[in-house]
């Protein structure tokens, strides 16, 4: 579990947001949060998280310790999730793959931002060395803060996604080290 202390409040451009750890009876607002984004958001992510036995597994994930997670809510409605997935029994258990999801209406307020750096915080919490970031080609706002975060990209897999519409779709796959970027992020707080 992490060391930071949750709920916390963190200020944004004109608002200011709720980040908390995720418990089973948000199941049914995170599955709304999920079904409520363009679908094309969902296409970095391993499994389609509007079905909801895909929700339920992943909140089981964090109670298993597979995964850590945060919740962000203004005005107590969720604009944003961010998480952690973990294989400890991999040969990478090392590694922690981040996931980022930010509603359209909580967009360029840097939220996105603070829930990277609160899940890198998280990150050193668990001992992880790498975070992983995957990502479409044209998701260049992504793309532009996990670079300014310290991510490089590592590979670009061709046509590895399909959409609902059956169309191809690039991913990105971006990498950072840890423990470096918890240092840049204390120098520039």
């Amino acid at each position: 579990m992490t060391k930071t202390e949750y709920p916390k409040t963190v200020p944004a451009k004109d608002t200011a947001f709720t980040l908390r750890l995720p418990v089973a009876k948000d199941a049914e607002a995170v599955h709304a949060f999920a079904c409520a984004l363009p679908a094309h958001d969902l296409l970095y992510l391993r499994r389609d998280i509007s079905k909801r036995p895909v929700v339920d597994a992943w909140l089981d994930s964090i109670e298993d310790g597979e995964s850590i997670a945060l919740l962000a809510e203004q005005d107590g409605a969720l604009v944003g999730m961010s998480a952690i997935m973990m294989d400890r029994k991999s040969w990478s258990p090392h590694v922690g793959e981040i996931r980022v999801l930010i509603g359209e209406a909580a967009r360029g307020k840097g939220l996105g931002r603070m829930m990277i750096q609160e899940s890198f915080l998280q990150a050193l919490d668990l001992g992880l060395e790498k975070i992983v970031a995957q990502m479409t080609l044209d998701q260049g706002g992504a793309r532009a803060v996990f670079e300014e975060m310290g991510f490089q990209p590592e590979a670009l897999l061709k046509n590895h996604v399909r959409d609902r519409n059956g169309e191809d779709h690039d991913i990105l796959i971006m990498s950072c080290d840890v423990a470096s970027a918890s240092e840049r992020m204390q120098a520039y707080r």
